[in-house]
């Protein structure tokens, strides 16, 4: 019988929130969750949107004096003293940046004596000598016991001083990141039609190797590669999310390859489609709506009549050749993953298109 996870649980992007209200309020937060499902770049991410700097601390990694600094005789004094470690922030670089984000990862695979050296820093601010400056927030994250990794239970004075939030996978948190870091058209377009494929981790299984956000990314740069044969690059995937799930998307790729290419149906070359596999279909729309959004980075002037032209092909194409559901879809990822300004008094299209399914998208929006 699998375990029954009874904690509350948000989504990365939930997550998102949650952390900016602790960081306004300079309250610890603790980050757990499932390996690889994306929280040190939900960290990093933050602290990018808030212009700040991150210090990432491993600190399964570390030694207590690594928090604690090492006693050394200071002959002016003549007293034992404590030099502080290099890697907590100073005075000086804080300055230099609106917020310091000290992330201290691997928190609960530390051993007890680092995590005790870690404690007066999370419930003081300080450790020994050293201070902390007053725009420095903290945020921890882990994995779960049950996740099988190594780790340690931490006591329960120390996990009395965070906010702890349980981050689980969600689909639509890591489209718009992938979006957002160019995760390759192929890996979002089968994932939008296999949603359940974006994680499939078991702490029970013995494969070594199992999907998560973390490892479709690695399959992404392996898909950049020009040079690369399908063997190798069956391979290189099983060996990252899976014999499985290679095998699926190997063949998902496959079909892909059969469909047009998004430029010339952008253009109004294509305007019928002859393969009808529906998850080549998803990996179609991710990709026209992918090369709308590079060509609207690169409009200028006089170059947006033609970029409303190719947005109404878009609208066209979806209307003449896809199911009511592929078209919500292909609406939704337009208008909320990437964000294009589809103008309806630009779009010849967009009457016939509003009157048919017009109804379908605004309820799947507010989903």
């Amino acid at each position: 019988m699998s375990e029954i996870n009874t904690n509350r649980t948000v989504t990365p992007n939930e997550a998102r929130n949650r952390v900016m209200r602790c960081f306004n309020m300079k309250r610890p937060v603790f980050l757990w969750g499932p390996p690889g499902i994306g929280k040190s770049e939900l960290v990093a991410g933050l602290t990018e949107e808030l212009g700040g700097y991150m210090i990432d601390l491993r600190l399964g990694q570390m030694e207590p004096t690594d928090i604690r600094g090492i006693p050394f005789f200071n002959r002016d004094a003549g007293k034992m003293d404590w030099a502080p470690p290099i890697d907590l922030p100073d005075e000086e670089l804080a300055s230099q940046y609106p917020v310091v984000v000290l992330f201290l990862d691997e928190m609960n695979s530390a051993a007890p004596a680092v995590q005790s050296a870690a404690y007066q820093l999370i419930l003081n601010r300080r450790v020994g000598k050293y201070k902390l400056p007053d725009n420095v927030v903290l945020v921890a994250a882990g994995n779960r016991e049950s996740d099988k990794g190594v780790t340690y239970r931490m006591p329960s004075p120390l996990a009395n001083r965070f906010v702890h939030l349980e981050v689980r996978p969600d689909f639509e948190s890591w489209q718009t990141w992938a979006v957002n870091n160019r995760i390759h058209k192929d890996v979002v377009g089968y994932l939008t039609f296999a949603k359940a494929d974006l994680f499939d981790f078991d702490p029970r299984s013995p494969s070594r190797s199992f999907a998560t956000p973390r490892t479709w990314s690695f399959v992404s740069e392996f898909l950049a590669s020009e040079d690369v044969s399908n063997d190798e690059l069956t391979d290189l995937i099983a060996g990252t999310v899976g014999e499985g799930l290679a095998v699926k998307f190997m063949a998902h790729r496959k079909v892909s390859g059969q469909m047009p290419n998004p430029e010339d149906v952008l253009s109004g070359k294509v305007k019928e489609l002859q393969t009808k596999e529906i998850s080549a279909m998803y990996s179609l729309v991710t990709g026209m709506c992918y090369e709308l959004q590079e060509q609207f980075k690169k409009l200028s002037g006089s170059k947006i009549a033609e970029w409303h032209q190719q947005a109404d092909n878009f609208i066209r194409f979806m209307m003449d050749n896809f199911t009511t559901e592929l078209v919500v879809v292909g609406a939704k990822v337009a208008l909320t993953t990437y964000n294009l300004p589809l103008i309806p008094g630009k779009l010849t299209n967009f009457n016939e298109f509003h009157q048919r399914f017009g109804k379908y998208i605004t309820a799947a929006n507010s989903n």
